[in-house]
């Protein structure tokens, strides 16, 4: 099955701000914990499993790139592994 481009870019796009954003939270919040983390994921798994209305393919692609930026993100600090690589 092939990827429209607009889809992968977005999705790609997507998923990189989230990283980035998690990653420098991460460096400058002293307060910012894994448990945090792992809240804000449970609220995205749920989120998208509200999809009553229908969110449209656009918003669920930046749903799916923003839960795989935060699984990736916490396996990463999960395992202390820097060299871990979610790009």
């Amino acid at each position: 099955m092939s990827v429209s481009p607009w889809k992968a870019t977005r999705y790609d796009e997507t998923y990189q701000a989230t990283l980035i954003s998690l990653e420098r939270r991460h460096r400058e919040d002293d307060t910012f914990s894994l448990a945090d983390a792992r809240r804000v994921l449970g609220d995205l798994y749920v989120q998208d499993g509200n999809n009553w209305v229908g969110r449209g393919e656009l918003q669920d692609i930046v749903m799916q790139a923003t839960i795989d930026a935060y699984e990736c993100f916490i396996a990463g600090w999960e395992a202390d592994d820097s060299s871990l690589s979610c790009s």
